[in-house]
Order: structure tokens, then C-alpha cells, then sequence
């Protein structure tokens, strides 16, 4: 089928950032209603031509993830019906991914589960933003454009340490986080320690002790996901306890699910800088946390994948 055209449409879990990178493509956002059956089925209904198109979808899986990773499926059936040149689905952040593995048995792997389902729904191409862990690429058997939220976040910091680098330490907050804070790290040409942490239960954390010395620094905590932020939260109180000067945090998707926001607040994290691949609730912002915007990059994306342009030279950033 000869491509015709492209057009960007979004579901309902993070329209403002699909609006931002329509603003750097100067396109207007595809008219698509996604609304409920009175009992609670999904219902999705394309009001414009999309015949011919390369279509790219902006949905992350961020709460509730049931419901917006459905609104992918049903809205991928959709575009596969109405004869789309190219079903490409912008998902900055991948949920489900945090079992990619069995750690004991009668698990299932939910992350390989969501990449078969988007495939049998007629996704082409998937674009994401930070893993939770790489492998999960190699779970698709169709093309995955994975990104990186580091950069952006370091030009957050970069102001604050160039003139005084000793004074500062990028933080991993457990032994699985060393390969991105060690990233990060050198994006800003700083030292790294380590948090050695128990984990009892998931969502549930404990610090041990910490590798590195962060009595008198400014301290950043790197992470991809805050979700209860109870783990983080933890991590910054235990170096402000050890001496640290100051301690920021950052991650790339910020879920901020139930106390999270309350906890962030009330702890000694003096900021919380992440990005929109999660839309966040007015009610869940604070003065603590600052929003970077991913939608430049995304966008980029979007035109490269599209003009056949290799994207290969956006990982870095």
C-alpha cells in the first residue's frame, strides 16, 4: 500500500504530552474518541481518514494501567481495520515490565506477555523511553526504538555542578541501578555510591548501608521509575542521616501512585526532577518536583522513523 501521509493520535492517559510533540511536529492531534460502554467495556472510534497513513499512537501504560494498555490494543485493532500503511506505537513508558524475568517458581513474565499482545494487535513499531530493564527489547520481534531520559535530566543538573563537581555524588539507590547512575554519573563527570538496600516485599525497601563516602556532598539519586516512592524517600533520609548536604532526585517516569507525592514532600529531598513519559495529577505535584519535557525528543522520533532517517544518533539524548 502506498504511504500517504502521517498522522499522530493519542488515548487518554497522557494527552498533554501527545499535544507537545503535535506542537514540535506541527501537526494537529488526530481526532479519535476513546469512551466506555455503560459496563465499563472500552470503545474506540477513529473520526477521520486514516487509509494509507503511518499512524503513530502515543500511549504510556501509567494507572490505570489496565485500562490504557486495553485502549492500545482496541485502538491498534482499529487502525489494522481501517488499513493503515504503519501502526507505531509511542509508549514512553512500558508498564508491566518490572517481571521480565522468573526470580521463583509459578511467575509469570508479564513484560514478554505485553510485548505478544501489542504484536498480535497489529503494532508494527514500538518507541519507548527507559526500559526497566533492556533485555525486554529482545522481546518483540518487531522493530523497538528505545530511548533515554538521562541526558535530558543531566541538562537539569549540569548548571549546578559545573563550577563545583566536588561537592557532588550521583547515588544509585540499590545494587541493580549501578549500570544507570554510573550513565548519569558520567554525563556530569561525577563520582558514584552506591545504596545497599533489603527488600522484603515489593514496593517495600530497606537501607543497609551505603558504598561511598556522601558526608559534605550534594547528593542525586537516580532511578527510572518513582512509583510509591517509599524506596527513594528512604534512600535520600539515610544520606541526609549520613551527612549529605543536600539530596536531589530523579527518574525518569514519574507514577507517583497513592502517598507518593505526600512522601516526597515530607521527606529531605530538597527536588524531584523527572519527566511527562507519565502525565501526573494536579493533585499529586508539589513544589519539590519539577517536570522536564520529553516531547522534543519523541517528536525527533517520529520524523526520523518516518522519513526512514536513522534514529540512531537520538539514543544518546
Amino acid at each position: 500500500m502506498e504511504r500517504v501521509g502521517m498522522k499522530v493520535f493519542s488515548g487518554n492517559a497522557n494527552l498533554p504530552l501527545a499535544e507537545a510533540i503535535c506542537r514540535e511536529l506541527d501537526l494537529t492531534l488526530g481526532d479519535m474518541k476513546i469512551g466506555r460502554f455503560a459496563d465499563g467495556e472500552i470503545n474506540v472510534k477513529i473520526n477521520e481518514t486514516v487509509r494509507g497513513y503511518d499512524v503513530f499512537f502515543i500511549q504510556p501504560t501509567s494507572g490505570p494501567v489496565n485500562d490504557h494498555l486495553m485502549e492500545v490494543l482496541i485502538a491498534a485493532d482499529a487502525f489494522k481495520r481501517a488499513s493503515v500503511s504503519h501502526i507505531n506505537l509511542v509508549m514512553p513508558y512500558y508498564g508491566y515490565a518490572r517481571q521480565d524475568r522468573k526470580t521463583s517458581g509459578r511467575e509469570p513474565i508479564t513484560a514478554k506477555l505485553v510485548a505478544d499482545l501489542l504484536e498480535t494487535a497489529g503494532v508494527d513499531r514500538v518507541i519507548t523511553v527507559d526500559l526497566h530493564a533492556g533485555q525486554i527489547q529482545g522481546y518483540f520481534d518487531i522493530p523497538v526504538d528505545h530511548f533515554q531520559a538521562a541526558k535530558l535530566l543531566a541538562t537539569y543538573f549540569e548548571p549546578m555542578v559545573k563550577d563545583n563537581r566536588e561537592e557532588w555524588v550521583v547515588v544509585s539507590p540499590d545494587l541493580g541501578g549501578v549500570t544507570r547512575a554510573r550513565a548519569f554519573s558520567h554525563l556530569l563527570d561525577l563520582p558514584i555510591s552506591i545504596i545497599e538496600k533489603h527488600r522484603p516485599e515489593a514496593n517495600v525497601s530497606e537501607v543497609v548501608d551505603i558504598i561511598g563516602d556522601v558526608s559534605g556532598k550534594r547528593c542525586i539519586i537516580i532511578d527510572d521509575i518513582i512509583d510509591t516512592a517509599g524506596t527513594i524517600t528512604n534512600a535520600a533520609n539515610f544520606l541526609t542521616k549520613r551527612g549529605a548536604k543536600e539530596v536531589y532526585i530523579t527518574a525518569s517516569h514519574p507514577l507517583l501512585s497513592g502517598s507518593a507525592s505526600e512522601k516526597i514532600l515530607n521527606s529531605s529531598v530538597k527536588k524531584c526532577v523527572v519527566t511527562d513519559t507519565v502525565a501526573i495529577p494536579e493533585e499529586r505535584m508539589n513544589e519539590k518536583i519539577e517536570v522536564l519535557s520529553m516531547a522534543p525528543l519523541l517528536a525527533e522520533a517520529i520524523r526520523r522513523v518516518y522519513s526512514f532517517r536513522s534514529v540512531s544518533g537520538l539514543f544518546a539524548k
